[in-house]
């Protein structure tokens, strides 16, 4: 039972790392920082992958806002590298 809330946590972790990165790199436009908010980004990205393909009793709106998190950040980044 435990390792649903695991997987959870280790998104929404992953998800407000990332946050905190892409906040960072477009504030700067620092071309190692955007790199670095690109590669968190991923990883952010594949722990969703992951928990939503082991996903049991896991509530569908949690993977909808993380879906929509996770895609605005993407479109943030791509922006800023544009």
């Amino acid at each position: 039972m435990s390792e649903p809330f695991n997987d959870i946590r280790q998104v929404e972790m992953a998800i407000k790392a990332a946050q905190r990165m892409v906040g960072q790199a477009t504030m700067s436009m620092d071309e190692d920082q955007l790199k670095a908010a690109t590669d968190c980004l991923n990883q952010a990205k594949q722990q969703y992958a992951d928990a939503l393909s082991h996903a049991t009793g896991i509530s569908d709106e949690f993977f909808e806002f993380s879906s929509e998190l996770i895609e605005r950040l993407d479109h943030q980044l791509t922006e800023a590298k544009e």
